[in-house]
């Protein structure tokens, strides 16, 4: 170890530390930073689950979580001051609204260096419209040095609607571990299906948190009417669906309706991505607004092409020749079904389409070039 080189302490603040892209994307920043050049601290607004923590690789790390109750309450802001104040941390890096207000500690605990993170929007305000978010964000932009934006529309957002210095904001998109997600043969994976998958199935697959925000209500509208258009491959047809959330009983019920219990996977919430991203020939996004979406890439590493919503950092993230066939309108369910239907009839070459994602990923979306970045901006001055 190089003894000139100063260690920075980063503390790293989030609503909770749990499965998520956000989260994922923490976890992925440790790991991957120069150990000998940082060490970090993650406060959890709320709590974090031992078992994701445990995905961090590096030991110059530590967790804590301020428990705070649901509701309006700034008991946690005090604990988060007197937190801050004993680790005197070199850099603060919020992310999202729900770890905005931290800001404010750190500052009166004199982080010299602080840093807030958009993500992505949450069901109460998709795409950033919600008026009250826009002024709570321009209150505390005082308290903020940097910004980082995930993606064009966040970088957009953050110039036009909060009025952020544009040299106040670096825009770093989303990477991906190429070698943990790669093309893989499927063969040796469909007993992972429990029977729900064959070698001669058109497989279309999401993953994601089972929620209002990610809308898989959609895709599943959207595969039940290309299942009816199409009677003579409906035995072929497959839709498998990971994750867990509040629309698994309607997603449910919308599969019972259609009796296309055996069409549609439900594979619940699994540790075994990678895996399961190899047993999805086409990756699809029906979300009402996304950030850089994790999921978008691991598929395209995967070698996945995917269908997507027009909405957030989808449109950074697909392929030029995708542009203008595989990003549909929300709930569009007649143009979802029609780009699926292309992959399902043979009009889509899908192992072009294969080799082309994961090219396009691989060129573009590196973890390694994600991470090069995040050390430029911890070893930049405040503006």
């Amino acid at each position: 170890m190089n003894k000139d080189v100063k260690v920075k302490h980063i503390v790293h603040v989030v609503h909770c530390f749990a499965t998520g892209g956000l989260e994922n994307g923490v976890v992925n920043i440790i790991n991957k930073l120069p150990k000998e050049e940082y060490k970090h601290s993650i406060i959890c607004v709320t709590n974090y689950d031992p078992v994701f923590f445990e995905r961090i690789t590096t030991g110059n790390v530590k967790i804590y979580s301020l428990e705070k109750p649901s509701g309006k309450g700034i008991k946690w802001l005090w604990q988060c001051w007197k937190l801050l104040k004993q680790l005197k941390p070199d850099i603060c890096h919020t992310r999202n609204l729900s770890a905005l207000e931290a800001q404010i500690a750190a500052s009166f605990a004199g982080v010299p260096y602080r840093i807030h993170g958009e993500h992505g929007w949450d069901v109460s305000d998709v795409g950033g419209t919600n008026y009250k978010y826009q002024q709570i964000r321009r209150i505390f932009k005082p308290f903020i040095h940097r910004y980082v934006a995930l993606s064009s529309e966040a970088q957009c957002y953050l110039g036009e609607k909060i009025n952020v210095n544009p040299n106040k904001v670096m825009r770093i998109c989303n990477g991906v571990d190429i070698e943990k997600f790669k093309p893989k043969p499927k063969s040796a994976l469909y007993e992972l299906s429990e029977g729900k998958i064959a070698p001669e199935d058109i497989v279309f697959g999401t993953v994601g948190r089972l929620a209002k925000i990610k809308n898989q209500t959609f895709l599943v509208k959207s595969f039940i009417e290309l299942v009816k258009d199409n009677p003579i491959l409906k035995s072929k047809l497959k839709l498998i669906i990971v994750g867990d959330g509040i629309l698994l009983p309607r997603i449910q019920n919308l599969i019972q309706e259609a009796k296309i219990e055996r069409n549609v996977w439900l594979a619940g919430r699994r540790d075994d991505i990678a895996k399961l991203m190899n047993l999805i020939d086409i990756f699809v996004l029906p979300s009402l607004a996304e950030g850089i979406s994790n999921t978008l890439l691991e598929a395209m590493a995967s070698g996945s092409p995917f269908i997507a919503t027009n909405v957030g950092g989808n449109v950074d993230l697909v392929c030029p020749e995708h542009s203008k066939s595989h990003l549909v309108d929300v709930n569009d369910i007649e143009a979802l079904k029609c780009v699926m239907q292309n992959y399902a009839d043979g009009s889509f070459d899908l192992n072009k389409d294969s080799q082309l994602v994961r090219t396009y990923c691989v060129r573009n979306f590196s973890i390694e070039a994600m991470v090069s970045k995040y050390h430029q901006l911890y070893q930049l001055e405040k503006v």
